[in-house]
């Protein structure tokens, strides 16, 4: 994103990947309007007027070079409104300060039950190092590479199918997992929370472990993914303290398994997408990137073989779903920090 202040209190952005533009005055009470990506600039707005006073608009344009959806692309696009919008209405923010913000965007502007671990992940994180986010507590540490690390890219493999959350039975999906942990309350005779306030993370897995077969299975297998993702976290961080390339990619795989079969979050194109690269050389791990119902999946992978992982990809996923087979992606990228400012000069 690229930005300039408007002192007569206007915000018009520019995007060089949807149409339209929006356009609108700082003092204008705009709504949500489901689909439309101007509505990310607009919560950003709203966000910020919780706590200040906003006189300076933006004229801005904004762009991203990987494909929208499954990637987080709301959080960075949020996150990239604040940064501008507290710039040139000189606020000072922490990062914290950010996450806060974006999150509000996305829960109480656009109305995603969902937690803080996109924003954390665009805002704090730094090149090479693994981010462990505790997002109950709003804690969080880096882990930086083991000694011997191999080197590795990114893979992302685009579905072809961008989908507004909204539109996809997410919310729903994060309602049964609460149910299941007010189930297992039940059975444990623990106190019952309001269904909003339950949290697996406060139940423990000796209860799950204890009760479980209790949980009529569409529950039992949402606490199954989360108490065995809890576990694949914590190993995770481990091996990749150790150098352990191997490890970590075999539990990206298991979380990507445990996604599509327990927390049935996946669709058929992307359980395609994740099977090809389960079986191709080169690939060390690989999972779906955001919720699951649309976008890319995600994998690490030694940068000798991308020729041959891209090969694979082509060769299977335009047949099995000719649908999408000019519009998927296969992209190869390198890690880096996270949303910062950056002078202009260097893109010169």
């Amino acid at each position: 994103m690229v930005y300039a202040p408007r002192e007569d209190g206007y915000i018009n952005i520019k995007s060089m990947d949807f149409p339209d533009k929006e356009y609108f005055h700082l003092s204008h009470d705009l709504e949500y309007i489901p689909g439309f990506w101007g509505s990310y600039i607009r919560g950003a707005v709203h966000a910020l007027q919780e706590d200040y006073v906003l006189k300076v608009g933006l004229n801005a344009i904004v762009s991203g070079k990987l494909p929208i959806g499954g990637l987080s692309s709301s959080a960075a696009v949020t996150t990239a409104y604040l940064m501008a919008l507290c710039d040139v209405n000189d606020i000072e923010f922490t990062k914290y300060d950010l996450i806060k913000y974006s999150h509000w965007v996305e829960t109480e502007f656009i109305g995603l039950k969902n937690g803080i671990l996109d924003q954390s992940a665009n805002i704090l994180s730094l090149d090479n190092q693994l981010m462990v986010m505790d997002c109950q507590e709003w804690e969080h540490e880096m882990v930086p590479k083991g000694e011997g690390f191999p080197d590795f890219e990114v893979v992302v493999v685009y579905s072809g199918i961008t989908k507004n959350l909204m539109g996809t039975d997410f919310n729903n999906l994060v309602d049964e997992v609460r149910v299941a942990g007010w189930m297992l309350q039940e059975l444990a005779g623990l106190p019952l929370s309001k269904l909003e306030d339950v949290r697996l993370r406060e139940i423990p897995k000796e209860v799950y472990e204890t009760h479980k077969e209790n949980l009529l299975p569409r529950f039992r297998k949402r606490a199954a993914h989360f108490y065995t993702e809890q576990e694949r976290v914590e190993k995770g961080a481990e091996a990749w303290a150790k150098g352990d390339l191997e490890a970590f990619g075999q539990l990206m795989f298991e979380s990507g398994h445990s996604s599509f079969y327990q927390q049935e979050s996946g669709i058929p194109e992307m359980e395609t997408i994740y099977n090809i690269l389960k079986d191709t050389e080169g690939v060390y791990g690989a999972r779906p990137s955001g919720a699951g119902y649309r976008g890319a999946l995600i994998g690490l992978v030694n940068p000798d073989f991308k020729e041959h992982i891209k090969a694979q990809i082509d060769a299977i996923y335009p047949s099995k779903h000719p649908e999408y087979k000019d519009v998927y992606e296969v992209n190869f990228c390198q890690t880096d920090d996270g949303a910062r400012f950056v002078d202009p000069k260097e893109f010169e």
